[in-house]
């Protein structure tokens, strides 16, 4: 029997990109929130800076609410954005967006922001994709939330889609968490050893002036303020909806594994959580190409091995939440390439013809553009493996 424990919800970022030149808009027309509200009222919500936006799905108790609200929101709004001259995209990084052209979102808490920030805020043109699964009890949710540190490096290898800033091939599958890392309180949380000791940072740096509430810590992974869950925010935002799914199906059945096996990770130290940090570099540096070093075997375990121990551990978690299809998906990501491959395979082929990298850019944010609709799955072909030679 599927249980309903473990209820979540699904938060995805999308830059507007003008469809001519293919860079991101400055300032969006009004015209087309208005449409845009009216037709996802509760869904659709202003992002920090105008070039993007951010939807949330409803609470959902299964995988297939979330795919249906998240395929209807990507098409539509997609459809919107066609309207009104823009293309959607579902990316950590823009491919050839220019930071210093943004226009920040006029709104209260975002005016706050900018002023802390400064040239931070507007520096923070980046997407992710933020996952709430539901943890009513708080000490449980420190705890998960601590625990939840070795695994980290392996959603963000499968979510990496941001190989380019400002126009450029960075070298790494995933640069969005390098200039996110520029913000106050992001990175990877500390290693709470209770709820109180979570409360204690968290009240004062309120009481002190640092920073308004609980809603101004962008770790990896947090608390959410808002709702009784446990919100995971290392992953890129994907291009795919089946890669946004999977990942999604991952971390909820890690969460109910965590949940279920309170002795595991419990043992975490300050050498862990460095370790866990080394990790999150080598997700963005090399994606799934490269390896994680493991604690406990003092080795260097390939990400393709890694994850298939990973799953080999939640089958019993993916049959109670009736996951099992997305969650075996993370395998065809691990086969076939995540975003950043795609990205870069497209580019690496518009780029030899007369147009050069200019070409190649926009063949990149055209590719983005039509996997972001949710017209179809976004699988690959049958057979096709972009990693041999990727990276």
């Amino acid at each position: 029997m599927v249980s309903n424990a473990y209820r979540f919800g699904v938060e995805e970022e999308y830059f507007l990109s003008d469809a001519e030149s293919r860079g991101v808009v400055r300032r969006i027309a009004p015209h087309f929130i208005e449409a845009a509200q009216a037709a996802f009222p509760k869904e659709l919500q202003r992002e920090m800076l105008q070039s993007q936006i951010e939807v949330a799905t409803p609470v959902c108790e299964n995988m297939t609410q979330a795919r249906q609200s998240l395929r209807q929101l990507r098409s539509g709004l997609a459809a919107l954005a066609r309207e009104h001259e823009m293309l959607l995209l579902a990316c950590g990084t823009h491919p050839s967006a220019v930071w210093a052209r943004q226009r920040a979102t006029e709104a209260k808490r975002y005016d706050g922001i900018m002023r802390d920030l400064q040239m931070l805020g507007s520096r923070n043109q980046l997407c992710g994709l933020h996952i709430h699964v539901e943890v009513p009890d708080e000490e449980q949710r420190i705890s998960i939330m601590v625990r939840m540190l070795p695994f980290l490096p392996l959603l963000l290898a499968l979510s990496t889609s941001s190989p380019f800033w400002q126009g450029r091939r960075t070298g790494l599958m995933g640069y969005r968490l390098c200039a996110y890392g520029e913000l106050p309180r992001t990175g990877l949380p500390e290693l709470f050893t209770s709820a109180a000791d979570y409360r204690t940072y968290v009240d004062t740096m309120v009481v002190s002036g640092a920073m308004r509430d609980s809603s101004f810590i962008w770790w990896a992974i947090r608390s959410s303020k808002k709702h009784p869950t446990l919100e995971l925010r290392v992953a890129d935002s994907c291009t795919r909806l089946d890669d946004t799914l999977a990942i999604a199906a991952l971390y909820r059945c890690l969460v109910r594994h965590l949940a279920r096996k309170p002795g595991l990770n419990a043992d975490l130290t300050a050498a862990s959580r460095a370790l866990a940090g080394e990790n999150i570099w080598r997700a963005q540096r090399y994606g799934l190409h490269g390896g994680f070093v493991c604690e406990k075997r003092r080795a260097m375990l390939p990400v393709g091995q890694f994850l298939d121990e990973v799953l080999a551990l939640l089958d019993e978690d993916a049959a109670a939440l009736g996951c099992g299809l997305d969650l075996a998906h993370c395998r065809n990501i691990a086969v076939g390439g995540t975003s950043a491959d795609m990205q870069l395979a497209v580019y690496e082929e518009a780029r030899t013809g007369a147009g050069g990298q200019a070409a190649g850019l926009v063949a990149v944010t055209d590719w983005i553009a039509a996997q972001t609709r949710a017209d179809d799955d976004g699988l690959l072909p049958q057979g096709a493996n972009l990693l041999q030679g990727a990276a």
